[in-house]
């Protein structure tokens, strides 16, 4: 069997599309090659890393890719996990599935480090829920 491709496409490709590409590869195993991206990169946010750190799952070798990078790969899904992202979304091959979530964006927290931290974990457990659905219904 084929594995599918999916990719998660975000603004900066920092944080939401980072945790969501942690989990689906964790929650996907063999099953999927997952690739995430951004519309712009940004880096790998710290906090993002921390944060899923808590939960078991180490993002801190993932990079932040351009879409551009992965313009000839055959997605078979493209998820998006910001609204901005689903607007700037590149022209893909018909073929591939478009799914969309608008996830917040835990980077504009503000607050105290506890607040902040606090934010990071309500996004990451809503990223946690999407992706053990989306592979309970796709993979």
């Amino acid at each position: 069997m084929d594995k599918k491709k999916i990719l998660v496409l975000c603004t900066g490709n920092s944080c939401r599309s980072q945790m969501a590409e942690g989990y689906l590869r964790y929650f996907a195993g063999n099953k999927a090659v997952i690739y995430s991206a951004g519309v712009e990169t940004h880096g790998v946010n710290p906090n993002a890393v921390k944060t899923m750190l808590e939960d078991g799952i180490d993002i801190s070798a993932q990079t932040s890719n351009n879409i551009e990078e992965y313009r000839n790969i055959d997605f078979d899904f493209v998820i998006t996990v910001c609204d901005n992202a689903k607007e700037r979304c590149p022209y893909f091959p018909a073929k591939a599935k478009k799914l969309h979530y608008n996830f917040p964006d835990p980077a504009k927290a503000t607050g105290t480090e506890e607040e902040i931290n606090e934010q990071f974990r309500r996004v990451r457990q809503q990223i946690k829920n999407y992706c053990l659905q989306f592979v309970a219904d796709n993979l």
